[in-house]
């Protein structure tokens, strides 16, 4: 069997530990782990994931997108309809050459 090592990191709340914190605040210890991930990330210490800006700016674009996607099918649509009103006002006639 294989045995994995967990690399040492100082604690961050010498005295106080999340089990600790998470009675006094009334939340989960997952919640602090994750609120102290977060707070690295956001600090340019972080594991590599996205800081609160870029997910705020992720969420942002993903809506933009949809927006602009449905603004291009209200527009593929608008197109058809004028070209089909188009040949039924005006049907080729045929050319007298």
């Amino acid at each position: 069997m294989v045995k994995l090592k967990m690399p040492n990191r100082a604690k961050r709340y010498p005295g106080r530990k999340i089990s600790q914190l998470s009675r006094e605040f009334g939340v989960s210890e997952w919640a602090i782990t994750r609120w102290v991930k977060q707070a690295d990330r956001d600090a340019g210490r972080g594991d590599g994931g996205l800081t609160t800006a870029e997910r705020e700016e992720l969420v942002r674009l993903r809506r933009e997108i949809r927006q602009l996607k449905i603004e291009r099918e209200i527009l593929a649509k608008a197109a058809t309809w004028f070209a089909n009103q188009e040949t039924t006002r005006n049907p080729k006639r045929p050319s007298d050459s």
